[in-house]
């Protein structure tokens, strides 16, 4: 396909990126570190952490995990929400030469035994509160190091002894466990240091990350992410958000969590490179919470997903919020709805921009421009050094404005599936291009429009009924809170649309729902059946998981 869409890039974004002088993640960071070393790298709980301190501990957590004879190559597991120990349990992990293997702590313990048989791990750092779990499976498993923290455990003093105590004894979020052999996290830090760290010698070609895919289709595959894949990508990222930042002065909020692809990359490590604060969100879904912890500081770039814009947009102290030092709303994995977007600007004065990516690469593959005033719909350019290719189910590329499935090419497209050839080979083209499973089209200017999961598309009457654009429609009414459309089996025309609606307004009824679904939407498309519901199944960064709602 032509890359029209560089005619559209914003000012001073480059068509092709380079990643000569970034030999691994361990640099990157280490140059951070080193440029921006006194100022505040993460926030927690109202804990500070200097990037000086960070370079120090993990330094330190590299140490330990050589002196227990990991080496190169060897599988680190990392099972905590968002919490100081994360940051520096990463780093330690990639300066050791070691692939990180990012955890669920809320996994079941069918779900982490399966991740860690996979990706064979022999260590493993893990919250208190679901150390229980572990100990469910920890014997079918190649685990031989086990480091279990509190979450206070790094705020330290009076502060982080409170924490403890609640967590423990009156929230009541540590179950009982017995590991016998494990030890704490600053015990290890205190190991590491007196045992000392031997750098690592590391290239692209190393891999950085298994990053687990979720699962809905069936059991999780392991994302092989090289430090070339990730440190492409976030050169990428640089490079399309350098108009509008400044090195050493952004404050960016992280709600999803880092074990997620789509925080660990943009929140964790291209906002790192520049030297920004990152507080740390710990329980997203406690928004009263969230929203306090906001208000505590000048806040200027938030990344997050449909539905926790949409679930600050309604709670009222959202509005209250000073947003005079917010530049930059990125929102990512899973559609972002008009109506959200329109909210979230009309609230806060910021463009809400959508991007786009999967695990498999890195993840961004497309962005809107950063100068953009308005909602567009599009989930933007294909970024610098990517190619995206609109393909038909015989692999042809089709015409310019059509739909099909998306295919993306670039430097941050991962190396394939950990152990899995026949699946790394199935979700690749010929030419490398690789299958997104999405459906989409390009338009003129070059911006790519996501439609739907190829797997997600509801077939009535032989037409095509495209859930986003259904659950956007019902979202539009003012009755509404959160919606997921689905296929159910029909004798008359193969599938009918039905909706899962939590209500915002409790007197809302079926009846009216699919009154407002005919002003808006043909025939086909309106939802048959309505099931009003007070949630909806979630994955862990709050996508709906609408596979769920077909059990």
């Amino acid at each position: 396909m032509e890359k029209l869409w560089l005619k559209s890039y914003q000012q001073g974004v480059p068509a092709q990126i380079s990643i000569d002088d970034v030999p691994s993640l361990v640099a990157l960071f280490e140059k951070a570190c080193t440029t921006y070393a006194d100022k505040v790298a993460y926030i927690s709980m109202g804990r500070e952490m200097t990037y000086r301190e960070l370079d120090e501990q993990s330094r330190a957590f590299a140490g330990w995990l050589q002196s227990r004879g990991l080496a190169k190559g060897d599988r680190v597991a990392l099972m905590m929400p968002n919490m100081l120990q994360y940051p520096v349990a990463l780093f330690g992990t990639l300066r050791a030469g070691c692939i990180v293997v990012g955890c669920n702590p809320l996994y079941t313990p069918r779900e982490l035994e399966h991740q860690l048989k996979d990706s064979s791990a022999t260590a493993i750092v893990i919250v208190e509160n679901f150390a229980h779990v572990l100990e469910k499976v920890i014997a079918r498993t190649a685990i031989k190091h086990v480091l279990v923290t509190p979450m206070g455990e790094m705020i330290g003093g009076l502060k982080g002894l409170l924490v403890n105590f609640v967590v423990r004894h009156v929230k009541k979020l540590v179950p009982p466990w017995h590991l016998p052999d494990s030890i704490g996290f600053k015990q290890a830090l205190s190991a590491g240091r007196q045992q000392g760290f031997k750098p690592v010698s590391l290239g692209h070609d190393d891999l950085a990350f298994l990053q687990y895919t979720g699962g809905t289709t069936g059991l999780s595959k392991g994302a092989m992410l090289t430090h070339g894949n990730i440190c492409a990508n976030v050169t990428q990222a640089l490079a399309w958000i350098r108009p509008v930042i400044r090195d050493g002065e952004e404050f960016i909020v992280t709600a999803l969590p880092l074990y997620h692809i789509f925080a660990l990359t943009a929140n964790c490590l291209t906002f790192m490179a520049v030297g920004a604060r990152n507080l740390l969100i710990a329980n997203a879904r406690d928004i009263p919470n969230f929203i306090k912890e906001w208000s505590k500081y000048p806040v200027s770039i938030v990344t997050g997903v449909n539905t926790l814009f949409n679930a600050l947009l309604n709670n009222p102290e959202f509005a209250k919020l000073n947003f005079s030092t917010m530049n930059v709303t990125l929102g990512g994995g899973m559609a972002v709805q008009a109506p959200v977007a329109e909210r979230w600007r009309a609230v806060t004065g910021v463009t809400l921009h959508q991007a786009y990516g999967l695990t498999e690469t890195s993840p961004a593959a497309t962005i809107n421009p950063l100068d953009m005033k308005e909602f567009n719909g599009a989930i933007g350019l294909p970024i610098s050094s990517t190619e995206v290719s609109i393909r038909d189910d015989n692999d042809h590329e089709v015409t310019l404005g059509q739909i099909g499935e998306i295919c993306i090419r670039g430097p941050q497209v991962m190396t394939g599936y950990w152990q899995r050839q026949e699946e790394t080979d199935a979700v690749f083209t010929p030419d490398r291009f690789l299958r997104t499973g999405d459906i989409g089209y390009v338009d003129k200017d070059g911006f790519v429009f996501l439609v739907d999961r190829k797997k997600d598309i509801i077939l009535v009457s032989g037409f095509n009924v495209y859930p986003n654009e259904v659950e956007e429609a019902v979202a539009l009414h003012p009755g509404v809170l959160e919606a997921a459309a689905i296929g159910v089996p029909d004798e008359h025309s193969g599938e009918v649309v039905k909706i899962f609606v939590v209500r915002k307004d409790p007197a809302l009824n079926e009846a009216a729902l699919i009154q407002h679904c005919r002003t808006v939407l043909t025939g086909y498309k309106v939802p048959k059946h309505v099931e009003f519901r007070d949630d909806l199944p979630k994955t862990n960064v709050g996508k709906i998981l609408r596979r769920a709602l077909k059990g």
